[in-house]
């Protein structure tokens, strides 16, 4: 077990500690859940009766909270992102024993840097490129001629087509699979015939995909997700997408082919967005919206119906069922309306 005094942690991280700077810290906790071994943090004055009530030996508070309490604190200018390097200080990710299993096949025109780790049933292609330090799970496919970065870990059951490129210090967790065939299919008469995909799929440093989600080859061109980008679970990313640096999107949200999206947009659950679209810098989209036209300017975009009491629920839909013919007829009533008015000065 880890633990560390404020002040450690300050002289690591930065800030200011408030009060007692040598309370230790063994672990994190929620400001409902946390014990006198615990730092909590809090991001919201909505959140204000809970701090007063806290368990917690210490806190992470912003500048304008610091005088919310008089437990032992951290005054910092982001709470929130404080607190996630407090957790990676007190649980760091244990590093992976550097070596090849005997189950594991390695071509023999593979390249591996020093300190790799390769798990058992893991078969890397031949002219890959493994970088320093990269944590090859258990069960994982690495492609010909793929090129994975320093740093990076690949967590059991990853798979990584041909010609791929993967970048430095990126996460992939488990059951991830980055340059499969793009849905790439041309009607001939009475049968479809299978568009070969030539791009590859290009993932920047820093990056991380969550479990089972899926980023496809170009057909042409790369598929590209630039540096820092944050992918949930469950997510589909399909062929000639380009996602921009920083960019976060929540679980499965769908992406169709050749849209383009700018940095720094948060995405959320669900969303699905057409092909052929060009969604700027700085868009937030909120769950569950359908996007079909491109957004040219920085905003919040919502189009998700929100829940109700289905009866009402039921009333309503069967109304918007009716909306082109409501429409017509109060375009019906407008004409006649404006007919009267003109007939009475």
């Amino acid at each position: 077990m880890i633990s560390l005094s404020l002040g450690e942690i300050v002289r690591t991280l930065g800030g200011k500690v408030e009060g007692n700077a040598e309370t230790r810290i063994e672990k994190i906790g929620t400001l409902e859940g946390a014990d006198a071994s615990s730092i909590a943090y809090l991001a919201n004055e909505r959140f204000l009766g809970a701090l007063h009530a806290t368990h917690a030996g210490a806190v992470i508070l912003a500048t304008d909270q610091c005088n919310a309490t008089q437990l032992p604190r951290i005054v910092c200018g982001n709470p929130h992102a404080y607190f996630a390097r407090v957790t990676a200080l007190l649980h760091p990710v244990a590093n992976a024993v550097a070596g090849i299993h005997p189950r594991a096949t390695v071509d023999s025109s593979a390249t591996l840097g020093s300190g790799v780790s390769v798990g058992p049933n893991v078969v890397v292609g031949c002219d890959a490129h493994i970088g320093e330090g990269v944590s090859i799970g258990a069960n994982c496919y690495v492609g010909d001629g793929v090129t994975i970065g320093a740093g990076t870990r690949l967590w059991p059951g990853v798979v990584i087509y041909h010609e791929c490129r993967i970048g430095e210090r990126v996460v992939l967790h488990a059951g991830v699979v980055i340059g499969a065939d793009g849905f790439g299919n041309a009607w001939d008469i009475d049968h479809w015939v299978k568009v070969p995909q030539i791009g590859r799929a290009i993932i920047g440093n820093d990056v991380e995909i969550g479990a089972n989600t899926t980023v496809d080859r170009g057909a042409i061109d790369d598929t590209v997700i630039e540096d820092g980008v944050r992918l949930d679970n469950l997510i589909m990313i399909a062929h000639n997408v380009h996602v921009g640096a920083h960019t976060a999107i929540a679980a499965c949200t769908g992406i169709a082919g050749s849209t383009r999206i700018g940095r720094n947009c948060r995405i959320g659950g669900a969303v699905g967005i057409a092909g052929h679209l060009t969604i700027c810098d700085n868009v937030e989209v909120g769950g569950k919206t359908l996007i079909t036209k491109s957004i040219a300017a920085p905003g919040s975009y919502s189009g998700g119906y929100p829940f109700e009491e289905s009866r009402a629920w039921r009333r309503n839909a069967i109304q918007i069922r009716h909306l082109d013919e409501m429409a017509r007829h109060i375009k019906q009533l407008e004409k006649r309306l404006a007919l009267l008015e003109r007939k009475d000065p």
